[in-house]
């Protein structure tokens, strides 16, 4: 004896598989732009006195950095190394926020791997998973 199936019963499931399903279609069209975006991403910053500039990119690594000819004149070393430090840390500082913006039209808003974007904390990344799970620290 074959049974029927209510498949009115399933409609709110449908719904919500479809809504899902729309989430991820939208979020998958947009990964390869900003894949692209990302890896042409370059953010240069320029010292104070403008003898040293950096370039770094998406991630915060050391594309190029620029010394004019007046750093020639330098006796100081130590000042030097320290100019290019702190133009190397500013550029970085600028591209981590230039790839949260760029990333963030294309995460959940709340979402763990935003949180672990602007924070770093791996936690971020398995707390829904721990949460789930019963799990957690």
């Amino acid at each position: 004896m074959a049974q029927e199936a209510d498949r009115s019963a399933n409609h709110p499931l449908r719904v919500r598989f479809d809504e899902v399903y729309g989430q991820y279609q939208r979020l998958r069209s947009g990964l390869d732009e900003l894949r692209d975006r990302l890896a042409g991403l370059r953010v240069t910053e320029r010292s104070a006195d403008g003898r040293v500039t950096a370039t770094v990119g998406a991630r915060g690594e050391l594309i190029a950095v620029e010394l004019t000819s007046a750093i020639y004149g330098e006796r100081d070393a130590a000042a030097l190394s320290r100019t290019i430090t702190e133009t190397v840390r500013r550029a970085t500082t600028r591209a981590v926020t230039a790839t949260q913006e760029l990333v963030a039209d294309h995460l959940p808003a709340g979402s763990g791997s935003m949180e672990f974007l602007r924070t770093g904390d791996f936690g971020a990344l398995l707390e829904r998973a721990d949460a789930a799970l019963g799990g957690g620290r």
